[in-house]
């Protein structure tokens, strides 16, 4: 096998070089692949959003309810409605990383437990329901809920639900108006596959 070396390779018009289907170019192991212009086709990790929740929200006992995430820390491709049904509905297929985490305040209630906290996709499919432990800072409850969906693109739609077992008393879902310290988040992205 013959091997050319040279310092630089162009086209005869000196445009870059274009490859046909089926072609393979490999790069060995110890390489460097150096990028200084506009790389397409590889997939990417977007559309990403994270949002959070800017003030308390007051939950019901024993009632599902809604978790209104209401102001975001990053949505660039307003894949999140924060101002009216509160949903994260990305515009490209694929699957994606969800997490959510909800502070739950109880004030003085006494709480027997708190539960359901889940992803709702479309209205009707609870997916990935979360647990709670309890803090340290008082009477609080965090639950956590995560994993992988499945979006077409197009309608499908996912949102976050809790509900809490108090008696005695309110509670709250933990909002705050810092975004560099939020009690209650919802964020994920699509993931390469």
């Amino acid at each position: 096998m013959s091997t050319i070396k040279v310092n630089n390779i162009q086209s005869r018009t000196g445009n870059a070089i274009s490859f046909t289907s089926g072609d393979t170019i490999t790069i060995p192991s110890g390489a460097t692949f150096t990028n200084n212009g506009t790389v397409t086709g590889f997939g990417d990790n977007t559309p990403y959003f994270h949002v959070y929740r800017s003030s308390n929200q007051s939950l019901s006992d024993n009632v599902d309810t809604k978790i209104a995430f209401n102001a975001e820390l990053w949505d660039p491709d307003n894949v999140y409605d924060a101002s009216t049904n509160y949903r994260f509905q990305p515009t490209t297929a694929g699957k994606y990383l969800l997490f959510t985490q909800v502070s739950f305040d109880m004030g003085s209630a006494n709480a027997t437990s708190v539960y359901q906290l889940a992803f709702i996709k479309n209205g009707s499919t609870r997916y990935f329901e979360g647990s709670s432990v309890p803090n340290f800072y008082g009477n609080r409850f965090q639950s956590v809920a995560s994993g992988i969906m499945d979006f077409n693109g197009s309608s499908d739609y996912a949102e976050v639900w809790g509900a809490v077992d108090v008696s005695g008393g309110t509670i709250n879902v933990e909002g705050t108006s810092t975004n560099y310290r939020m009690y209650s988040y919802f964020y994920g992205c699509k993931i390469i596959t």
